[in-house]
């Protein structure tokens, strides 16, 4: 018995594997995506097709390990001073989206007949977006780094906050008879969920860097593998006991391993676990689509769909426009994010056992958030097909491929302009990308072929030929855009100088940390200049105002130095004032030189 017990769950597993071999690139070759081939193919051998697998929500909660680790990921991919400049997005975009959807929905509940607690509770269900299907569209389109793409992460991390107060909502709606059953108080689980959180971010401040450099010395990729599952399956469970989702607690794992030296590798550890589990993930959500609860009350779940995703849409488009958001990426954040997601389930099945929803309520709302899930996708790729998302216009741009300049430059406005102009004197052969397409053009008649590309991402830099240029230049006029091309340029092409204009003293010190060969601050030139101008009218010779140029240079250097090993004050003492000094506050002031 055992043996045929193994082997069922051998055949499942057989099952599964061959299923996502066999629909994911069919439906990738005629151009509807992995999302959509996984979720037909676990509607195909699910209990209500072919019956080849009988138990979907087990493996979903199995597979949720896959978004899990996809949020880990995205958190090697911020750092906690990018995280704090997003607070803004992340509770004020965040917040006004959930409570303007919300409230919309429920209103809809409502006219749909149920009472306004049913409506609430399903309302809230909807209003949680799907992290693994919107994180998966935005990985394969490579916008997770974009603006665009950081305003939606932002508000699905605000919406992962919002699971213990839903849940705290949910059993104060339950019936009187069922209040004396014994719960936590709020306070405490909030307290918990605090606690939880400061300890993950405690053990990830302290303990996680000296871990890895120790496991690092014993050289066995074994033992680092392990270590990193164990870093995000313990992040997991610890927000998990603390009544918090799972995927935050790996996202804050990630981001506090986030500037660590063991990034990219614990990047490659994790990504084959990551891209095997959230296949499964959909794979579950396509087998748990039970048509003999769509086809009883399919009136009631068709509309049901269309006016989730309608009434959705339009208030994510009409949140986005008020933040100030383009037409074009407002539509594509409303079209991203209309479905229901993941955790709606947590909440319904909740709901169901306090009683403040029927089972046959829970089972059509269940069966409306999973349609929309699948739906998703295939409104994304006609989205993508037939609107015009693009607000500016691409004729006359080529996108780079296979170029074998010595030099790379990336970005190519008025720095890279002029920047360009030294090595083609000496003869160099370049290659020039820049993701402005009015930039691309502009430049053409003035004699330059410039691509169009991302030099963030590694697929662009090897079509435009990083690998095999001797310098890469880096002239962006955006501090952060120039910090990840710096990172990505350094992990793909380690061998290449890079150059790297930087946009004040402090830009300088954080690209000296990526590993940048040459840094010029966009602004010390020029003032030097106009110093030495001013030396100039004062009465000094040329030959003098050279030596106090250099000077100026040579104490600045120092400065620098000094600056790289203490931080942004600690060359304070060599910069010359027009008054007596003052002693150094207890933080650091900025310094924009």
């Amino acid at each position: 018995m055992a043996v045929e017990g193994n082997a069922g769950q051998l055949f499942a597993v057989v099952t599964l594997l061959a299923a996502a071999v066999v629909a994911v690139p069919l439906f990738k070759r005629i151009g509807l995506g992995s999302v959509i081939g996984y979720l037909a193919a676990g509607l195909i051998i699910g209990p209500f097709g072919l019956q080849l697998i009988s138990d979907p929500h087990t493996i979903i909660e199995v597979a949720e390990l896959g978004v899990v680790m996809f949020l880990f990921v995205i958190g090697l991919e911020m750092k906690p001073s990018h995280l704090w400049d997003l607070r803004r997005q992340i509770f004020g975009l965040g917040s006004l989206q959930v409570v303007v959807c919300a409230f919309l929905l429920t209103f809809v509940g409502m006219a749909f007949g149920f009472s306004w607690q049913v409506s609430f509770v399903s309302a809230a269900g909807f209003v949680l977006t799907s992290t693994a299907i919107v994180m998966q569209v935005l990985s394969e389109r490579g916008d997770i780094t974009e603006p665009r793409g950081q305003h939606i992460v932002s508000i699905l991390l605000f919406e992962d906050l919002l699971i213990v107060p839903l849940l705290a909502v949910v059993a104060f709606l339950a019936p009187t008879e069922l209040v004396h059953e014994p719960t936590s108080p709020l306070w405490q689980r909030i307290g918990i969920a605090a606690l939880s959180l400061g300890a993950l971010v405690a053990i990830g401040l302290w303990l996680l860097n000296p871990l890895f450099q120790v496991l690092a010395r014993a050289k066995a990729r074994e033992v680092m593998t392990a270590a990193a599952l164990l870093v995000v399956l313990g992040a997991a469970l610890l927000m998990e006991i603390g009544g918090l989702s799972m995927a935050m607690g790996a996202f804050v794992a990630g981001v506090l391993l986030s500037e660590s030296t063991f990034r990219h590798q614990l990047e490659a550890d994790i990504e084959p676990f990551r891209g095997l589990l959230l296949g499964l993930f959909f794979l579950g959500v396509g087998m748990s689509l039970d048509l003999q609860v769509v086809a009883k009350a399919w009136m009631l779940i068709a509309s049901g769909v269309l006016a989730l995703m309608t009434v959705k849409a339009l208030c994510i488009y009409g949140v986005a426009r008020l933040a100030k958001s383009s037409h074009s990426d407002a539509l594509d954040r409303a079209v991203l994010m209309a479905q229901g997601g993941e955790f709606a389930f947590v909440l319904f099945a909740e709901a169901l056992k306090l009683r403040v929803i029927s089972p046959e309520v829970s089972a059509n709302m269940t069966a409306i958030v999973v349609l929309s899930m699948a739906i998703t996708p295939v409104t994304v790729l006609l989205y993508k097909r037939f609107a015009r998302v693009q607000t500016v216009s691409m004729d006359g741009v080529e996108a780079a491929h296979n170029l074998q300049g010595n030099v790379l430059i990336i970005g190519f406005g008025r720095v890279g302009q002029i920047a360009c102009q030294a090595p083609l004197a000496q003869g160099a052969k370049i290659s020039i990308i820049d993701i402005n397409p009015e930039v691309i053009r502009a430049v053409t008649p003035y004699g330059f072929k410039v691509y169009y590309g991302d030099g963030a991402r590694h697929e662009i830099l090897h079509a435009a030929g990083a690998h095999h240029a001797r310098a890469i230049i880096i002239c962006v006029d955006d501090k952060k855009a120039a910090t990840r091309i710096v990172e990505s340029t350094r992990h793909y092409c380690p061998q290449v100088k890079l150059v790297v204009r930087a946009f004040d003293r402090e830009h300088a010190l954080e690209l000296v940390k990526h590993d940048a060969d040459y840094i010029v601050r966009e602004t010390f030139e020029a003032a030097l200049l106009l110093g030495r101008q001013a030396v100039l009218t004062l009465g000094a010779s040329e030959h003098e105002a050279d030596a106090v140029i250099d000077e100026v240079r040579k104490r600045d250097a120092e400065r620098f130095a000094l600056e790289t090993a203490g931080g942004l004050f600690a060359g304070r003492a060599l910069v010359l004032g027009n008054i007596e000094r003052i002693d150094p506050p207890n933080h650091e002031a900025r310094d924009t030189q």
